[in-house]
Order: C-alpha cells, then sequence, then structure tokens
C-alpha cells in the first residue's frame, strides 16, 4: 500500500488545486491575475508574482528530476537562473502559459508522488542529504509558502 504517498500527493494537490487548508488554493490566488499586475512591483526589492510563479514552477521541475532520479543542482553552483528564472516576454499569452505551466507540472508531480512507493519514501533525495518523504512535504509546503506571498502582494497591487 502507499498510504504516505497518497496523502502526499493529495496534499499537493488541494494545495495547489483544492481545498487547501492554509485557505485558497494557488489555482484560486492565480486564476484572476492579469499580466500586468503578474509583472507589478509594488514592494521595492520583494519578487513580482510572476517571478514567484517562474521560481515555483522550477523547483518542481526540480523535485520531478528527483524523482526519476536526477540530482537536484547544489546550492552553491546553482545559477540564480536555474532558481529565479527570468520572465522573458510579457504579455498576457506569456503569462498564461507560464500560470498554465506551472499547474500543468504540479499536477504530474502529484501523479509521480501518487505513484512513487511507500517503501522507497527514506531513500536519499539525489543531489541532497534528506529522504524522499521530505522532499515530498517540502513541495506543499513550498506551494503554499509562496501562494502566502502570491496572495498579499495580489492584495497589495489592488
Amino acid at each position: 500500500m502507499n498510504i504516505s504517498c497518497s496523502r502526499s500527493a493529495e496534499q499537493l494537490t488541494s494545495t495547489i488545486s483544492g481545498q487547501a487548508w492554509h485557505g485558497d488554493s494557488l489555482r484560486e490566488i492565480l486564476e484572476d491575475v492579469t499580466a500586468e499586475e503578474a509583472q507589478a512591483h509594488p514592494v521595492a526589492n520583494v519578487r513580482s508574482i510572476w517571478e514567484i510563479v517562474l521560481h515555483l514552477d522550477a523547483w518542481v521541475e526540480f523535485f520531478s528530476g528527483a524523482v526519476r532520479g536526477t540530482p537536484i543542482p547544489a546550492w552553491a553552483t546553482m545559477a540564480k537562473a536555474q532558481d529565479w528564472p527570468y520572465i522573458g516576454i510579457v504579455s498576457d499569452e506569456a503569462w498564461e502559459r507560464c500560470v498554465g505551466s506551472l499547474l500543468h507540472h504540479h499536477s504530474e508531480l502529484a501523479e509521480a508522488i501518487e505513484a512513487f512507493g511507500d517503501a522507497r519514501l527514506d531513500a536519499t533525495v539525489p543531489g541532497r542529504t534528506y529522504n524522499v518523504n521530505r522532499l515530498f512535504q517540502s513541495a506543499s509546503l513550498h506551494a503554499a509558502y509562496h501562494a502566502g506571498q502570491i496572495a498579499l502582494l495580489k492584495k497589495m497591487i489592488r
């Protein structure tokens, strides 16, 4: 049985697009954010919503890669653009693709977590010193943490 993996997958899914324990899911927070709002910087020296979404998407890709055996890059050698990718082209379509990518990649990760298998949860994450169970919990916590930041930025902008 995969009770722990199922719970972790359910937790990630609810954080991203379901009934999250912390309030609105990330999907709900982002659903009416415009490209103009997403690129705004209502607070000096604070990342924009768009930058946070790109960061979340980058990390869910790292998490998914680790599930497949690809090491997560070491902090000391990780390029800033890997951790905080650049926005690039700014348009309504680019913003929609950015959000769509984030939601899609989180859905794929939840499916991978569901299928992972509880017997392997104590394995060490490639490129890290902690186990896969912690990685799975961290995926949800990372999304919830940044969802809160996005919600606050959205309120400031409006």
